[in-house]
């Protein structure tokens, strides 16, 4: 195999087995081996092991000698300290982009947020997928490449845990509603109650951390009805 196709095949089992630990098919605390996901893959122990290493460097997984590759437990504490850094970096964007003179970007923030409650969507994922978005969007509209970098890098180390949060319906309303307020805030140049605001918004996500267990996220992964067929699309090493 050439080593453009063997790299493509490698991102493929990557993304297959980031999204299983996403989704919670793989849970904290699941042991496997190289050997399991190749065969599971239908591929080589070359690019699952390059994939591994990657997931690894990440944060996502860690290895034994003696017991192979495991999903690694959820760190509690790490997590807050990432939400106390988001809060940090998001009060700082709104605050911005209260005193800019054009904050672009926001329209498409808007046009999603600032709907009437019968326009509101009420899929779990789909609105979680869309709240990541609009954190990221507050802040890339500030025009700060580097503080847009690192709030997209304690974004994806917090997306596995965060998604807990959706698989209950009043934290879709609520989700809509807080949206909604700081918008308006934005909109209104009012930085203190933007501010405010959006940090009783993360805080009490983040307080949904502290209440995750793992009988919680086998309930998630039972009410999403999650399966791993990412991997059904994979090639086949030859």
């Amino acid at each position: 195999m050439k080593k453009k196709d063997r790299q493509s095949l490698t991102e493929r089992i990557y993304l297959a087995i980031k999204s299983e630990i996403f989704d919670f098919v793989l849970l904290p605390g699941d042991r496997f081996t190289e050997n399991e996901v190749a065969e599971r893959v239908a591929a080589s122990r070359t690019p699952v092991r390059e994939a591994l290493m990657r997931l690894q460097r990440e944060g996502f997984v860690e290895v034994s000698f003696r017991s192979g590759w495991q999903v690694r437990p959820f760190d509690f504490e790490q997590f807050e300290q990432l939400y106390d850094v988001r809060i940090v970096l998001e009060m700082a964007s709104v605050r911005r982009l209260c005193e800019m003179e054009l904050a672009t970007g926001l329209d498409e923030l808007k046009r999603i947020w600032l709907v009437e409650p019968e326009d509101r969507l009420k899929d779990g994922p789909t609105v979680c997928a869309l709240d990541e978005t609009f954190h990221v969007q507050l802040v890339a509209a500030t025009g700060n490449a580097e503080m847009a970098r690192i709030h997209h890098d304690i974004t994806e180390r917090l997306r596995i845990i965060r998604r807990i949060d959706f698989t209950q319906r009043p934290r879709v309303e609520a989700t809509y509603e807080e949206h909604a307020k700081i918008l308006r805030t934005i909109i209104k140049r009012r930085p203190d109650d933007a501010q405010r605001l959006l940090k009783t918004h993360i805080e009490e996500s983040k307080a949904e951390v502290r209440k995750i267990t793992l009988h919680m996220l086998h309930e998630a992964r039972q009410n999403q009805g999650l399966r791993p067929e990412t991997y059904e699309q994979l090639p086949s090493l030859i």
